[in-house]
């Protein structure tokens, strides 16, 4: 094997290293949350310009946000089965190289939600999501206290605001629900995880809810945030936004997410929990498919 051919191999490695670090599949559904924002109350769709823009910027923000975390987490993650293999704890990385990939995201994510209409108040919800996840979040609740996912879900539903700012100037009322469905989501979804992970968390030294207040204890909160989560789902249909599809579907997940968070808090079984965690995305994904679809469906007819 040539030279030539080892460094394109080390640079395609890397690639791949830098990519992974920013974990796409998370970063895909939170942009993936932020798009019904851009659709809500229009009757036509915006501009593709517009739509590369504000999906990049915000892509490029929650990038950031997680090469940050895991700069900083790296020491804990060495500690963890689940992520113990990822390229900090591996040293394929090094650390100072992602903390500046990390500046290179957020001078790009600014950048880009500055050239939509929204402009500074674009690129300042997007700095502020990158301040809140990694100085509020990762550096203060997660290691202190076991509220860290709830109050920490703030940052994960920030997306439908940047959409809404950059594309109206102003933070719409369909987008504070977007943002209200995937805050009261977090919760029932990361403490499934952190159930099945106890003992890792644990050995990380981080407060999870399990650790704090028993297996069972933090079931029956998650079923108090899914029971504050399904009304909320279908409040864009009460006010206008959304049609019977949407409604139809909305109530159809919610009572299958319902039975997945009852079923756990019954049988008390980690896996049940683990399986809460991995059917959260599934139901995310769908809702917002729904709303996507209703929406088409609603631009087709109009």
């Amino acid at each position: 094997m040539s030279t030539e051919t080892v460094q394109q191999a080390s640079a395609s490695s890397i690639v791949r290293l830098l990519v992974g670090i920013t974990r796409p599949r998370v970063m895909g559904l939170v942009v993936f949350t932020g798009l019904p924002a851009l659709l809500l109350g229009k009757s036509t769709w915006p501009p593709v310009s517009t739509l590369i823009w504000v999906l990049l910027g915000t892509a490029f923000a929650g990038a950031a946000s997680s090469s940050f975390n895991a700069y900083i987490e790296r020491d804990a993650d060495a500690r963890m089965a689940r992520t113990r293999n990822r390229p900090l704890p591996t040293a394929m990385l090094a650390p100072r190289a992602v903390l500046g990939y990390g500046v290179v995201l957020t001078l790009l994510s600014t950048a880009m939600l500055w050239r939509t209409a929204g402009g500074a108040s674009a690129a300042a919800i997007g700095l502020a999501t990158i301040a809140f996840y990694v100085g509020v979040y990762t550096l203060w609740l997660k290691p202190r206290t076991p509220q860290n996912i709830v109050i920490g879900g703030a940052a994960g539903g920030t997306a439908p605001l940047i959409a809404s700012v950059a594309l109206d100037g102003e933070i719409s009322v369909a987008a504070w629900i977007l943002f209200l469905i995937v805050f009261l989501w977090t919760p029932p979804h990361f403490w499934g995880v952190a159930l099945y992970r106890r003992a890792e968390y644990e050995a990380a030294g981080f407060p999870m809810m399990p650790s704090v207040v028993g297996d069972q204890g933090t079931r029956w909160r998650s079923l108090a945030y899914t029971l504050l989560l399904l009304p909320v789902t279908v409040l864009p249909v009460w006010l206008g936004y959304l049609g019977t599809f949407y409604f139809v579907s909305a109530s159809a997940l919610g009572l299958w997410f319902l039975w997945l968070v009852v079923r756990s808090l019954r049988r008390q079984d980690l896996e049940l929990d683990y399986g809460v965690f991995r059917s959260s995305i599934v139901y995310l994904t769908l809702l917002f498919l729904a709303m996507f679809a209703d929406l088409a469906v609603g631009v087709w007819i109009g």
